[in-house]
């Protein structure tokens, strides 16, 4: 039986993905800050188990990591799911609210890859992949925090691809576009091609088993624009973004 650590698990993607692997007869270690929530999913499901942790203390990742060896034996594959987003907050540079979401979305995840990074390295083998957002693809309007984490951890991904397959070890990126979450929820303003969370755990989980390319991203119509914006030179960006962001705004 295979065996997968998710982090964020307690709602959104990351809950979601632990079912799912679940359901496909994977043991499941499910981390994220809401014990309440990580021990009604160990409830539900036999093989998925409750790892409380706070990406964001260090010393606190490794241990947590050491407990799941302990109980589970190995690890195959880590998906590192965490981030915050506060919509209303990102319209303005605020400086509290930016360290939060670095701290939190990039920090946490850094945190994360450092506690099993020697022990995937002296394997020989596994999967490291990271949840990011087409949102790091280029600056939006008020995205003053989540997009430059998001970005960042784009950045990081590739770096650690290399790094990585050195030691047979696959690092891979998890780029989606908008899915009903309770972060997105907090959105005020129309998401096109918006998807479920149960969709974006099957693209993931269909991407990290069966495929091998090194990002996974959907909905296919958004990621598809998102691209193409995303090779725009600046000139070009910058003006079809404003137009966007006016019409939005009518």
């Amino acid at each position: 039986m295979k065996k997968v650590w998710i982090t964020g698990a307690s709602s959104g993607i990351g809950k979601a993905l632990s079912i799912k692997f679940s359901k496909e007869g994977w043991q499941v270690a499910a981390s994220a800050r809401r014990e309440n929530l990580l021990i009604e999913l160990e409830k539900n499901y036999s093989n998925i188990y409750s790892f409380p942790l706070d990406v964001t203390a260090s010393e606190n990742t490794s241990n947590v990591f050491k407990k799941i060896l302990e109980k589970l034996g190995n690890i195959d594959l880590c998906i590192f799911s965490t981030g915050i987003y506060d919509p209303k907050i990102e319209k303005e540079i605020n400086l509290e609210q930016i360290h939060d979401v670095m701290n939190v979305n990039f920090f946490g995840s850094v945190n994360c890859i450092k506690a099993v990074e020697k022990y995937f390295k002296e394997k020989k083998g596994g999967h490291i992949s990271i949840v990011s957002s087409v949102a790091g693809y280029r600056g939006l309007p008020n995205s003053t925090g989540y997009g430059a984490s998001k970005a960042a951890l784009n950045n990081l991904t590739e770096s650690l691809y290399f790094d990585f397959k050195k030691y047979d070890v696959r690092v891979s990126l998890i780029s989606p576009g908008f899915i009903k979450t309770p972060m997105t929820d907090k959105n005020n303003f129309k998401m096109p091609f918006i998807k479920s969370a149960d969709f974006a755990a099957n693209k993931i989980f269909n991407g990290l088993t069966k495929g091998k390319a090194f990002e996974i991203t959907f909905p296919k119509q958004l990621t598809i624009i998102m691209k193409i914006l995303k090779i725009l030179p600046y000139w070009k960006y910058l003006y079809l973004v404003e137009k966007l962001t006016k019409l939005q705004k009518r």
